[in-house]
């Protein structure tokens, strides 16, 4: 039996849950999102480049956010989409095996995060040199490694592709797919399911926020433009390549089970 309190406590819940589902979870942001990442990218990066903001307790690499949540960005995003995806595609399809398949994307996204933070640590060590001084003076030929550079008080500078704006672009992308499962959800509110999903979409809506206010004081304060650009490419890429392409085939982790927007990624990918 829920007491006042609780009932209180899941009607607050249950209107966070709709505001998100009213924003996040419309098929219009999901065309659009990707467009504007880039475009938020370009303009922080422009507004970087020609009129810098002031430094602010965000423009410090050590505040709580960059540090408690950028940093593990996708252990956030994967230990709040485990329990989602479960229930809901359960919820939906019925069936283990399914469930299970369409859970392999957490698997891919994990390979996909591995290897495109491999890759960018392999750009930037091929192209850096150790230097004496931040202000790039002084090539120490002997170090060439950046732990090595770093270990011996030195400074590495190479092509430093941005991690975060990758990674964010990514999380932010492949969360809202996942999200379309509510469209098409229907639960039981005294049902303890609706209280587990209802919990989980908000707290997935909520990371979703923090992810893209991150991505956007990384485009206005950190990196150079190119690196900001090829993150970005680099997070689009491993979205469309997924959701945009190979979830489409049968050989797959497939879609999210919402047969609505599956027509409707079909028809405007074919197009």
């Amino acid at each position: 039996m829920l007491t006042e309190a609780d009932r209180s406590g899941m009607e607050h819940l249950e209107r966070c849950a709709w505001a998100l589902r009213g924003t996040l979870v419309r098929a219009a942001v999901r065309r659009y999102l990707p467009w504007a990442l880039v475009a938020s990218m370009l303009a922080g990066s422009l507004l970087k480049e020609l009129s810098p903001l002031p430094e602010s307790y965000l423009s410090n690499k050590r505040n709580v956010f960059n540090v408690y949540f950028v940093k593990v960005a996708w252990a956030w995003t994967f230990c709040l989409l485990l329990p989602f995806i479960t229930l809901t595609n359960y919820h939906l399809m019925g069936k283990a095996g399914l469930v299970l398949r369409r859970l392999s994307t957490l698997l891919v996204g994990t390979a996909i995060w591995y290897a495109g933070t491999a890759v960018f640590a392999n750009v930037e060590h091929y192209t850096g040199s150790c230097y004496q001084s931040p202000a790039l003076e002084g090539v120490r030929k002997e170090h060439q490694s950046k732990q090595q550079c770093h270990g011996e008080g030195g400074f590495w500078h190479g092509f430093d592709i941005s991690g975060h704006s990758f990674l964010l672009t990514f999380c932010v992308l492949m969360i809202v797919e996942e999200m379309a499962v509510l469209h098409e959800l229907r639960t039981d509110r005294s049902h303890w399911l609706h209280a587990a999903i209802t919990t989980l979409g908000v707290a997935l809506g909520l990371l979703t926020f923090i992810w893209v206010w991150m991505f956007l004081c990384t485009a206005v304060y950190f990196h150079n433009m190119s690196q900001k650009v090829f993150g970005t490419l680099f997070g689009l890429l491993g979205w469309y390549g997924t959701y945009g392409c190979w979830y489409l085939k049968s050989f797959s982790p497939g879609l999210p089970p919402q047969s609505s927007s599956l027509n409707l990624k079909q028809d405007g990918y074919k197009k």
